[in-house]
């Protein structure tokens, strides 16, 4: 099963033009990952079960909270400029980081 790697912002629009990039580099890697995006609000639905969560910069001051409360999830937040540029390379090595893969 392909590891699930969970986008969260604010409404989940902003974060679907680099779950976008982020597919186009796992293609180009050979990875066959599950990655979207979703609204902060979402949270408890989409990502108990997701092998890494990236939260945009929007939100970013939920990070530490849900850390906290999900000390079993692999949670950090996207860096501005990462985000900014749309870095999809980049978002994707900051996944397979948390989930330990390369």
């Amino acid at each position: 099963m392909a590891s699930k790697i969970v986008l969260f912002c604010a409404g989940g629009f902003s974060t679907s033009l680099l779950v976008n990039k982020m597919k186009e580099a796992a293609a180009a890697k050979g990875k066959d990952y599950d990655i979207a995006a979703y609204s902060i609000a979402e949270f408890d639905a989409v990502a108990l079960d997701a092998s890494a969560i990236l939260i945009g910069p929007q939100v970013r001051y939920v990070v530490k909270k849900l850390q906290t409360e999900h000390p079993e999830l692999n949670i950090t937040d996207i860096p501005m400029k990462m985000y900014g540029t749309m870095d999809g390379k980049g978002a994707l090595e900051l996944a397979e980081k948390l989930i330990g893969e390369k």
